[in-house]
Parts: structure tokens; sequence; C-alpha cells
């Protein structure tokens, strides 16, 4: 079990070297069987791994997972993984380290994966192409629901009291009339009947077109399984079993599996061992469905005995023999396109902050942000993490810990448990700072929205008016809205069912303004010194602009007028009229 580095940034692959071999060029490549994290595959198949773990915890009855710290169990799913049947070619340069990889023991304490570095585990099979996620079949069956259920032991003298006969059927008896001689004659008598019953049937004809090939077949257990079953049916009798051997249709002929299956068959079952192993159900599946798991299990221990099994074992160790056995990778020494130099020549001010050489010594520290996951400012090396446009860093030791576990060791925001944003852009009242280096933690502009009332809430504002007044005197106490509705209801029916429209204004036309402006010009002032002080000033400065708003009705007339206070003649005289 390797790591693999495919990508600077992303987190290294984990794989399992099959094989290894040389190309053409002659580089080396590894033949890899591929695992995957959680962060490879999708939320839903996440949920159902949950849900599999939650069965499994409550089939054991283990309760150490809820024993386990919010920070454990968050670096626990790191250790994940998903076991496929996926093979990939990878370069052998492309080794990074050794890591272990172990299916999942329930009797072993979650805790000890945490404690032991570069240690995985899985318990689920991912298929990549259909997108499935099952239980894989070597599970250790642990618990008491698996255990033998052991009678007690007879005593001396005592009578098992069981049915003998519906729980064993006697099919042979060694204390016989018959010698053993006599036995091995009889014996072969049944094998000369299979071999001429297969000399008369077609089929066997073809699969068996010479005497030798017949004789073998015919010599196979399953003849002398039948041939001593029929000598126990006989009671021993050798002339009524051999007349049982060649009954009035013709002789008895007896196959087995390995006559049964066609050559096709055979190959086809050659070629899922290949790819499958000893998963029997996997190769009923894909590659056999017509046949039963009976045959499949009873096929593959007597094609075990066969020469065609030999010849392919001397093959395989042929081949493994002419194989690479290992392969030497040397030190990865290059730098990470992801590291932050420094514009400081000291080592170990990366990032505008404090950092930690490697020979010890502090660097000054300086402002700049924290490591996005353990939140410290001292690093000898600093990586960019993430978008580029959210500028996250991360330490030394983080960043060894995101290329080999493929995440942080404190929980992201985007799962809702992160402890909170970095400690450096937060102002007095904790809260982060508009103007910082990074948009992430930054203040979110609130959506506008539109209070549209109903009829009987703005009634109830007409209604209460002595009641609101007050309470908009005291903004910061809340309304008591049942009060109002109380008061609502007690007033209602005391005023008249017609609402109070508004008065409409009486405005004049436009041209008896223009003549009343004709007929009462504005007088003329004398202002000599205003003219002299302010004839070089543009009429914009005129218009006075109060915080530093844009210019409303209040430029049009004094602060003192705007708020009912007369002010003095001087000024009043002074403001621009239109």
């Amino acid at each position: 079990y390797v790591f693999f580095e495919n990508s600077s940034s992303n987190p290294f692959l984990i794989r399992r070297i099959e094989e290894l071999h040389k190309t053409v060029n002659g580089n080396v490549e590894a033949k890899c069987v591929c695992f995957y994290r959680r962060r490879d595959i999708s939320s839903s198949l996440i949920a159902l791994a949950d849900k599999h773990a939650r069965e499994v915890e409550e089939e054991m009855e283990n309760t150490e997972l809820q024993e386990l710290s919010e920070n454990e169990r968050h670096q626990l799913k790191h250790r994940e993984l998903f076991l496929s049947r996926q093979l990939e070619s990878l370069p052998a340069t492309h080794i990074r380290g050794k890591c272990s990889v172990t299916l999942l023991n329930e009797t072993e304490l979650l805790l000890s994966y945490l404690e032991r570095e570069d240690t995985f585990f899985y318990s689920l099979v991912y298929d990549p192409q259909l997108k499935t996620l099952l239980a894989d079949k070597g599970e250790i069956r642990v618990g008491p629901q698996y255990q033998a259920d052991i009678t007690d032991l007879l005593k001396e003298g005592e009578e098992d009291g069981r049915d003998q006969s519906k729980m064993e059927a006697k099919i042979w008896d060694g204390d016989t009339p018959l010698t053993d001689k006599q036995i091995d004659q009889f014996l072969v008598v049944a094998r000369s009947v299979g071999t001429f019953a297969r000399a008369l049937d077609c089929s066997s004809s073809v699969r068996q077109p010479s005497l030798h090939m017949s004789a073998a077949a015919a010599s196979r257990d399953i003849t002398q399984f039948h041939a001593m079953d029929t000598l126990y049916k006989s009671t021993y009798e050798v002339s009524q079993a051999i007349s049982a051997l060649v009954p009035q249709g013709g002789p008895v002929l007896c196959r087995d599996e390995m006559e049964e299956w066609s050559a096709s068959e055979a190959n086809l079952f050659e070629e899922a061992l290949e790819k499958y192993g000893k998963d029997f159900e996997d190769i009923q599946q894909d590659f056999l469905p017509w046949k039963s798991l009976t045959s499949i299990v009873e096929y593959y221990y007597m094609w075990k005995t066969t020469d065609r099994y030999v010849q392919q074992k001397r093959l395989k160790a042929a081949e493994a023999e002419s194989k690479l056995k290992q392969v030497y990778i040397p030190n990865y020494n290059k730098p990470n396109p992801n590291q932050i130099n420094g514009s400081s020549s000291k080592t170990g001010t990366m990032n505008g902050g404090s950092a930690l050489a490697p020979n010890g010594a502090v660097a000054v520290p300086g402002p700049g942000r924290a490591c996005e996951s353990c939140f410290t400012n001292q690093s000898y090396q600093w990586y960019s993490w993430g978008p580029p446009n959210m500028q996250c860093r991360l330490c030394a030791a983080c960043w060894a810990y995101w290329k080999k576990y493929g995440g942080l060791k404190m929980p992201t925001r985007l799962d809702g448990e992160r402890p909170g944003p970095n400690r450096n852009n937060l102002n007095a009242q904790g809260l982060p700072v508009r103007n910082s280096s990074s948009p992430k933690f930054a203040l979110k502009t609130r959506q506008a929205f539109y209070l549209h009332t109903n009829k009987l809430t703005r009634t109830a504002r007409h209604l209460c008016q002595d009641i609101l007044q007050q309470a908009a005197r005291h903004p910061h106490v809340p309304i008591n809205i049942t009060a109002i509705k109380t008061e609502y209801t007690l007033r209602l029916p005391t005023v008249s069912t017609q609402t109070t429209g508004l008065k409409r204004a009486a405005r004049k036309p436009l041209e008896t303004i223009v003549e009343y402006l004709e007929a009462h010009p504005c007088p003329k002032q004398d202002r000599p010194n205003v003219s002299l002080r302010i004839s070089n000033v543009t009429p914009a400065k005129l218009m006075p602009i109060l915080n530093h708003s844009s210019p409303t009705i209040l430029g049009k007339r004094s602060y003192e007028q705007h708020n009912g206070i007369d002010g003095n003649t001087k000024k009043r005289l002074l403001m621009p009229c239109r």
C-alpha cells in the first residue's frame, strides 16, 4: 500500500500495488488496485456509509464512537477508505511513501487507527462505474449470534433421546460379508460399465473422443460413489448390484461437474477466477448466471485436480519470477508549487507572519493570516490552499496532514463544526473586519425586503395611535402586540364602519402661481460685501450639504428653518431662492 501523487495541490492517492513491470521506454509502472476516500464519492453514498456504520455499531453494541471527541470523530473519517475492483497503471516515480490499509476489525479500538501514522481501514466496496456501495464479503463475524450452540455432555449411562435417523443417513457399513478384494473387483466392473455407457452416449463421445479419455472420465469419484451406494442398497449381493448397474434401459451413466461443463464454460470460469479470485457469488452473477453456486464450487475443487490447473500454476510462477520484485524510489525533494515564498531573506517569515525556522530560531512576528486548520501563526513553511480567491494558507504540519489524509485537522466551516474564523481578522466586538484580505470572513450585505401590511394592521395603527406613540418613545422596549389586539377589539365597535379618507389638498393651477409671482416680485437687497466675498465660488458650493448626503430640500432651507427655529435675517438672505 503506497501513496501516489497525481497533483501538487490535491491529496495523495492510496493504491495497492499488484505488480511492477517495465515499459518499452524503460520506465517502471505499477499496476494498482484503487482505493477511494470519502471526498471522492457522492454525498448520497456518504450518507449510506454513515448508515452502515451506525448499523454495525448497534449490532456490535459498541459505544466507543460516542465516547470519541468531536475532533477525533472528524479525523476518523479521514482514515476510512472504500475498496474498488478498478485497476490502473501509474508511474512508479509518483510514489511518495508507504501506508497501511486493513479491513475494519470490530475487535480493535477505533482510536488505535488515529494513534498509528499512515494507517487506514475499509469496510465497504465502491464501484466507480455503477456508483454503488456494498459491504465487503470478508467481514469478521464476532458476537454471540455467530457462536455455535453446544449441547450438554451426556452423563455416563444416559441415552440420547434424539432420533438419529432424522439427523444422519447411513450409506455404508464397514462390517460387510465381502472382502476388500471382492469390493475392488466390483468397482472395476462399475468403471467398465461407465466407459461403455460413455461410448453409447453421443454427447460424451464428442467430449471424450478417445477410449483413454472415456476410461479416465469413468474412473472419477462420481462412478465410485455410485458403485458403493448401489452395493450398499443391494445388501452387499454382488450379482444384484451388477444387475442394478445395467438396468433394462441400458448402462447407468454418472457424470460429475467436470464432465458436465463445456469447454466455453470452462474458459469463462478461468477468466472469472482470474478477475474475482474465489468470490464465487460474483463469478456466478457476472459470468455464469445459469450455473448454481453449488455447481461452481464443486467444479472449482475438481478443476484444481486437473493438469490445466497445474500448467497455469507453473506459468504464473514463471511470470512472477520474471517480474520486478522491487524498485528503488529516491526521496522526492522538489519544491511544491503551492509553497509561499516570503519576500524576506530570513527563513520562516513566509506569508507575512511569524514562523519557526527549521533550526529552531524564532522569526520576528508580523501581521498575517493564521493556518486555516490549526490557527497557528508559526511555521517554517506556508502553503496556499483552497480556491485562489480565498487566499487560505496551511502550515507545514497541516499541509502534510492534508496530503496524506485528504482533510484538515479541525472540522471545516462547511460542516458547521469550525470553532471560528481567523482571530486576526476580528474587531473588538468579535465581528469580522470588512477590509480583510480574504472575502471569506467579510460581512455579507443583507437582502432588502418589503414589509406588506394587511388591512387589519393598518386599521389598528389608526385606532391605537396613542399606544403606538408611547411605544415609539421607547424603541428598545418590544411592543406588546397582544395588548394592541385586545384594545383594537374593544375600540372597533365604537367607531364608524366607514373609514375616514384623507383630505385632498386643493392645488391652484400653474397660471395662477405665475401671475402671483409677477404681481409680487422679490424685493432686491443690497449685498455688496457678500457679492465680493463669494464672486469666485461656484453656485454648486452655495448649496449646503449636510451629513455628506445628496442635495435635498435641506439645501433650499437652513438648518434652523428646517427644524422650526427662526434664524437671523442675514442667514436667511444668504440662502439662494428660485
